[in-house]
């Protein structure tokens, strides 16, 4: 750890704690970089071993780029214990960290030198962090890594389900939460359905402890859910949360150029579709074969990001023995298929790209509108199909709600290829994206930017609390 002289008594000196997988990961390290720019000191708590080779090397590049970044190594339990029936590897990384805070975290915490002025962790850590912080007398910001209105679906969730409430019934066409919009049931991720499930009941077991929270940071803008955002901090959702403070799209931080961008350097402007479903979501063979008969079909060029088991470690089988020789001879001028981790901000920021097929990933979705690239939104599982409403709603995406969960059916070639071709010769949703792209820049052009003023009030708040 840095030495306390080093450092400015007024600088709040700040620990963040990400969860598991890259879609919890990356918004904490965009996190970790945006509160050092801003005068913080920061120690990034590195969860070891990680389940991803993606989140281990993305980690060690991350503090070679950032040196003055403290790292904490925490070392975890072993991650399934023998009752666990969990057999998610994310989630059983989740139930691990969770267990490890309970029996490792207070120590470290207490050798923090200087002490620390706050930590900023994952939801998912909530409900065992937050007793151990509140006896350390360390305040707690929840990070957030969905839109605004999952994040209201969260925290009521432990309303909707329980036994002095009605459950979630399927004769119901909507999902009421107060002070939002009614969501279609059809949106509800399938686990929210049966209580007992680990999903489910971890969910509802962190949603308890935030309102214990000094305040829930959110990957989202203003000018992009507005009304969501005031009925959080109006107490409609609910009337004990803390602040909900909108602070994205989270700034990228510096990593080295990706070798598919001379690929793109090559391609002409807007002339690119971009496919890609996130670290965690792995297709059939046989939807992957057609994903591939579809893109061909759109006569568009592409760069794809394949990906065919959960886990990147697993993720053993060629290309060539997925989509077949034949089919990468024929795409080999206008097309690159690529089963490796990329930098995707520097993808959707190259002039090339005018479209992204995606899961709907929220991280995927803020990039998306950090450089108005529309969206052809294909949720797969968890919160994306209320992000794709979210997406839809906002103008700058459409989704197909008759493919379904993902796995649910094989969605055909002919499918795919004539949507991605709307998708890239839309310039109605072409120009709404631009409008989108200059929104979020608006929301950090500035000190009077609304997610800058967000975060820059959080700093002066902890800078006030170490000089009183």
């Amino acid at each position: 750890m840095a030495n306390a002289d080093d450092f400015s008594g007024k600088s709040p000196h700040v620990a963040v704690l990400p969860g598991a997988g890259m879609g919890h990961l990356t918004p904490a390290l965009r996190l970790a970089a945006m509160l050092s720019s801003r005068g913080c000191l920061v120690t990034l708590i590195a969860v070891k071993p990680t389940v991803s080779a993606a989140e281990s090397t993305t980690i060690s590049n991350f503090f070679s780029t950032y040196p003055h970044i403290n790292r904490l190594d925490f070392e975890i339990l072993p991650r399934k214990p023998p009752s666990s029936t969990n057999d998610d590897p994310f989630f059983i990384q989740f139930e691990a960290i969770s267990r490890s805070v309970v029996h490792l975290l207070k120590p470290l915490l207490l050798s923090s030198s200087p002490p620390l002025s706050a930590i900023f962790s994952d939801f998912t850590v909530s409900m065992t962090l937050t007793p151990i912080l509140e006896e350390l007398c360390i305040p707690n910001y929840v990070l957030s890594v969905t839109c605004a209105r999952f994040l209201s679906l969260l925290a009521y969730l432990p309303y909707l389900i329980n036994e002095n409430s009605p459950k979630f019934s399927e004769s119901d066409d909507y999902v009421h939460i107060p002070g939002l919009s009614p969501l279609p049931l059809s949106t509800i991720p399938p686990p929210f359905f049966n209580p007992t499930l680990f999903f489910t009941s971890f969910a509802i077991s962190n949603a308890l402890f935030l309102p214990k929270a000094k305040g829930i940071l959110v990957n989202t803008f203003e000018r992009f859910e507005p009304d969501t955002l005031a009925a959080l901090n109006n107490g409609r959702v609910l009337s004990n949360l803390p602040p909900v403070h909108p602070i994205g799209p989270l700034e990228p931080y510096k990593l080295e150029k990706g070798e598919q961008l001379s690929w793109l350097d090559d391609q002409s402007v807007i002339s690119v579709v971009y496919v890609c479903f996130g670290n965690r979501t792995a297709m059939s063979k046989d939807q992957i074969r057609e994903l591939g008969d579809g893109l061909e079909r759109s006569g568009c060029p592409f760069l794809w990001v394949l990906k065919s088991s959960k886990v990147d470690k697993e993720d053993t089988e060629e290309i060539e023995d997925l989509l077949g020789d034949s089919f990468l001879e024929r795409i080999k001028n206008r097309g690159i298929v690529v089963k490796a981790w990329v930098n995707q901000e520097q993808i959707l920021a190259h002039p090339a790209i005018g479209g992204f097929v995606s899961h709907a990933g929220w991280n995927s979705v803020m990039e998306a509108a950090r450089y108005g690239v529309p969206l052809l939104a294909w949720p797969l599982h968890g919160d994306q199909r209320v992000i794709s409403e979210v997406v839809e709603n906002a103008g700058f995406g459409v989704w197909v709600r008759d493919w379904g969960w993902g796995g649910e059916r094989v969605v055909k070639g002919e499918e795919i290829g004539e949507k991605v071709k709307q998708l890239m010769s839309d310039e109605k949703l072409r120009n709404r994206a631009m409008e989108v792209e200059e929104e979020a820049r608006k929301a950090f052009q500035d000190a009077n930017g609304s997610s800058e003023k967000a975060l820059m009030g959080i700093i002066e708040t902890l800078r006030l609390a170490e000089t009183a």
